[in-house]
């Protein structure tokens, strides 16, 4: 019996040490001519290989931010930050946009028709268009 309530507590204790997934979509603005992108397409802007569109980022501390680097381009943080140390080093492209949260993402996204970001899908609203969600 204590045994199976230590293994009920640690349960509990390590699914909510983990944060849930939350889905992520790419947002950009409702004027924006793209109905929709591929995974390899919204990737390209994250990773400094299109400039047709300005990615706006979440910040490094955000797990969204993670989660969308690993499920769009398959890379980890350490990653990401290597390979934009580069661009950025060898004047080849300019960082991402850096905002606070999904909020701040959904504002810069509508304010400017050439944006493109990533945010939770709970937070989408009107002023934005969803044109990829990632598995």
């Amino acid at each position: 019996m204590n045994q199976m309530i230590r293994s009920f507590v640690l349960a509990a204790v390590l699914g909510t040490a983990l944060p849930a997934m939350a889905e992520v979509v790419v947002v950009v603005n409702p004027s924006a001519p793209q109905a929709s992108m591929t995974r390899d397409e919204v990737a390209q802007y994250f990773l400094g290989k299109s400039t047709a569109l300005a990615p706006v980022d979440q910040p490094e501390s955000a797990p969204i931010r993670a989660e969308f680097y690993k499920k769009v381009a398959d890379k980890d943080m350490s990653q990401v930050k290597a390979l934009w140390s580069k661009l950025v080093f060898t004047g080849k492209a300019t960082m991402p946009k850096e905002v606070g949260g999904s909020a701040d993402v959904r504002r810069a996204v509508a304010a400017n028709p050439k944006a493109i970001g990533y945010m939770e899908k709970s937070a989408v609203d009107a002023t934005v268009k969803v044109i990829y969600t990632a598995p």
